[in-house]
């Protein structure tokens, strides 16, 4: 999932205490879908940044390709709007100056991989000037839970390594085969991947998709119905460093090549 809603300009946001009982309580496991608690306090209309936990990964900075979960609700009935848990899927944040509000350029620069971060935010300062579209009134308070996964030049890839390219000899029938052997850790069922790839129709060759054509790495959910069924069977068990030709059959099938930068495993 790539971001969605329009820019926003010049917000000012705060890292200030909240109003005296006005906070949300958050508890869970960095990793983990947050459990949200809402008071009934007045809510506010500064957007607020609270540090919720400190990870200890690479601190993200200005021109990173951003991943992270995120889980968005409603201040008002604690209602459930949109959560990347819940599909596992993880949300790739370009700030290209288009398409990111200014709220979440704040809430994920600077932080290291691993940190939880919550936005407390009006729905206009959160989302963007087209909250209509979204289904959320521009009134609406909305908490953010962000869980910040890394941030990525838009351009990494493996070290040393030329951008990865579809043998020419590939096709659907093929089983998955290893073009460059990692050294990391190793990538287990459910983990999440963080990967730059290409992707060519069958039988033309011809790229039709491409990471690098959309701004950087993305992270998926190593999950029955998160990835391409041929995506479990190729990746599991690699090493992050690897590189790997995927074939993957069906009425639309599709010749991957899949270059895994990391892999991040939650208890």
């Amino acid at each position: 999932m790539r971001l969605f809603w329009p820019a926003v300009f010049m917000l000012a946001t705060s890292c200030g205490l909240a109003e005296e009982g006005s906070q949300p309580v958050v508890t869970g496991a960095f990793g983990s879908k947050p459990v949200v608690a809402i008071p009934n306090g007045n809510p506010g209309r500064t957007p607020r940044i609270t540090v919720l936990s400190v990870g200890t990964g690479r601190r993200t900075v200005p021109g990173d390709v951003v991943l992270a979960d995120v889980d968005i609700r409603r201040w008002s009935g604690n209602q459930p709007y949109m959560s990347t848990y819940d599909v596992n899927q993880p949300t790739t944040v370009v700030f290209d100056g288009r398409q990111v509000s200014e709220t979440w350029r704040q809430s994920l620069i600077g932080h290291p991989a691993g940190s939880r971060i919550m936005l407390v935010s009006p729905a206009a300062e959160a989302l963007g000037p087209n909250v209509p579209l979204t289904g959320v009134s521009p009134a609406d308070t909305l908490v953010l839970v962000f869980d910040i996964l890394g941030g990525y030049p838009p351009d990494a890839r493996l070290v040393g390594r030329t951008l990865p390219v579809i043998p020419k000899d590939l096709t659907p029938a093929d089983p998955p085969r290893t073009l460059i052997d990692g050294s990391g850790r190793e990538v287990a069922a459910g983990a999440k991947v963080i990967i730059q790839y290409v992707a060519a129709s069958w039988p033309s060759h011809v790229v039709v998709d491409s990471s690098y054509r959309k701004g950087g790495p993305s992270a998926f959910t190593l999950r029955p119905g998160a990835v391409p069924p041929a995506w479990l069977d190729a990746l599991v068990g690699q090493q992050a460093g690897c590189r790997v030709a995927v074939p993957s059959p069906g009425a639309d099938p599709r010749l991957y090549v899949i270059d895994v930068l990391d892999t991040i495993t939650h208890a």
